[in-house]
């Protein structure tokens, strides 16, 4: 999808900052993040489990579990920054203005109550004066929406009685409940076969053709963000360390860490080299390294990376990396 480039910002996030205190002292999860989102957009959000990329959401929804905190920075819809927004002003902007379609759809629906149970409850928070008959019908409507056949039938159906895929509808269902303005997908794809993934990455294509909304994709498969994303942000160990469209993310990666996971990717060329892979894990926020954050794991590191702190500086048009030797050919040239 092209957006223009005039369209205003519907998301924006500035030096957002999210912090846990623990026995080590306090600990960053995210760690100066600045994105922006417009209507009918999709945004990637990429990297390795542990890089902050849940907590991100979490924090954008301020369902940041204690003992984290929000401690900086702004989350900015349409102009109001929810960070100053008391929580009964939050609860009516989760679910009307910001849907977010959690991990693991069988843990995250309960197991104890119908999904008209479930899909109705969240419709109630948003609209008090509705019937029971009238929000089953609107339940009803909500999974026929996403395609779950005999929707009327299956709202008595508790989640373990549905397929993974199915079960994700649901969450998808839910989010979409108060047709919000923002969507979050949180690894929307995560533990479904290749031809669910597929079918669940089509239907959140047409529903956000047919309502506009924005959406916020977060995943570490690079498959999805490529076949949906419009623009791309890399994170790594709590920060973005590059951003730009997903075409150049993908033709012109700039970031060490950015080509090493497009170097992990299996392709179906008979010439294929062998595949890269990153030596080592995400540092925990505990005991992250000094200088550049990647440095350790870097094949392509210097001594001074591990004394400079970079913070993303643009290198073409719509196009931030995070990397002091950023612009390097022979970057490139080793993801080929």
């Amino acid at each position: 999808m092209t957006i223009a480039a005039e369209t205003p910002d519907l998301l924006t996030i500035t030096n957002l900052r999210t912090q846990f205190r623990t026995v080590f002292g306090n600990v960053s999860a995210v760690d100066g993040v600045s994105l922006s989102l417009k209507r009918g957009q999709t945004l990637g959000i990429v990297g390795e489990s542990g890089c902050g990329k849940s907590m991100l959401s979490l924090s954008i929804m301020r369902l940041v579990p204690k003992p984290g905190r929000i401690i900086a920075g702004q989350i900015r819809l349409d102009g109001t920054d929810l960070l100053s927004l008391t929580e009964s002003q939050m609860r009516a902007i989760r679910g009307r203005r910001i849907g977010m379609i959690f991990q693991e759809p069988m843990t995250s629906l309960n197991p104890s109550f119908t999904v008209g149970d479930q899909l109705t409850e969240a419709m109630r928070a948003h609209d008090r004066l509705a019937s029971k008959a009238e929000l089953q019908s609107r339940a009803a409507a909500a999974l026929d929406r996403v395609r779950i056949p005999s929707a009327a039938r299956r709202l008595s159906d508790y989640p373990h009685q549905m397929s993974g895929g199915m079960r994700q509808r649901v969450m998808i269902a839910m989010a979409l409940s108060c047709n919000p303005d923002v969507l979050i997908a949180d690894e929307p794809t995560t533990a479904l076969d290749v031809t669910v993934q597929a079918q669940i990455l089509d239907l959140l294509r047409a529903l956000q053709a047919e309502s506009g909304m924005a959406i916020l994709m977060i995943t570490h498969d690079l498959g999805v963000v490529a076949e949906f994303a419009d623009d791309v942000a890399v994170m790594y160990a709590g920060r973005v360390v590059e951003s730009a469209t997903g075409v150049d993310i993908f033709d012109d990666p700039q970031h060490p860490y950015t080509l090493g996971l497009l170097g992990s990717i299996p392709r179906l060329e008979h010439d294929q080299p062998r595949l890269l892979a990153i030596e080592g894990a995400v540092p925990p926020p505990t005991s992250l390294p000094s200088g550049c954050r990647f440095h350790p794991r870097c094949v392509f590191a210097s001594p001074s990376c591990a004394q400079t702190d970079m913070t993303l500086r643009p290198i073409g048009p719509s196009h931030e990396v995070a990397c002091q030797h950023a612009p390097v050919e022979q970057l490139r040239e080793a993801a080929a």
